[in-house]
């Protein structure tokens, strides 16, 4: 099967795994996180080295200090765990399938996770394994956007995949404007100036600067992900 790419980092939200329970929201959804698994092996098995990185916005979002009490760097800290929850469940369930994975984290916790080392990483990839990068940069003030980029560049990824609830960049947030216009490509200096957030700005940036192209699309849709690999006009292109 011929791919376009060959070495990727997917950026999933912590709200994508999210479920609704009885009571409300749970921080899980298993037949969700089972479909972003399926599609992940999908790729796999076409050779694709694949590299993850979850948000922990289902289980914990820095909230205003002066209403929590919490300061902004010890409530960051905390969505660092959140991350480290949220990609235990992601690797338990590739395993459930048949994927090898490994749990790399940036803050060091060796009964779950191996320490983030660059060229680890790496070989694990070329081995076949998929890899969780876990607990953002391991710094406080870096979101897991940040996270994505900083790892794509180390490992010299070919893309950042961004899967999302949405099927791309829109002029205006298609949720709330129905005549809200898809783009299927743009470039980084006109999401800037049209003020798109594809990402957060450090994150953004560090794409940029290194000609990192990033396709945002719905990974919600069963075997998207795939097309995206194969070349399919899935999504948007920012490059």
């Amino acid at each position: 099967m011929l791919t376009k790419y060959n070495r990727v980092v997917l950026k999933l939200s912590g709200e994508s795994l999210m479920g609704k329970g009885v009571d409300g929201f749970e921080p899980f959804n298993p037949n969700i996180i089972e479909q972003y698994a399926n599609d992940i092996k999908s790729i796999t098995q076409s050779g694709v080295q694949v590299a993850l990185v979850i948000g922990g916005g289902n289980i914990y979002r820095g909230a205003n200090e002066t209403e929590t009490g919490i300061e902004r760097a010890h409530g960051d800290y905390m969505g660092m765990l959140a991350t480290s929850i949220n990609g235990m469940a992601m690797q338990a369930m590739l395993e459930r399938i048949g994927v090898d994975t490994r749990l790399l984290s940036a803050i060091k916790m060796e009964q779950v996770a191996e320490p983030y080392i660059r060229r680890r990483a790496m070989r694990h990839l070329e081995k076949g394994r998929v890899v969780i990068f876990a607990a953002g940069t391991g710094n406080p003030y870096f979101t897991t956007d940040t996270a994505g980029s900083l790892r794509a560049l180390e490992i010299k990824a070919n893309v950042i995949l961004k899967g999302t609830r949405v099927d791309g960049i829109y002029s205006a947030d298609p949720e709330k404007d129905s005549s809200a216009v898809k783009y299927d490509q743009i470039s980084y200096q006109e999401c800037i100036s049209k003020n798109l957030k594809v990402m957060d700005m450090t994150a953004f940036t560090l794409c940029m600067e290194n000609h990192l192209p990033i396709i945002v699309f719905d990974m919600n849709k069963p075997g998207n992900l795939l097309k995206v690999i194969e070349g399919e006009k899935v999504g948007t292109l920012v490059s």
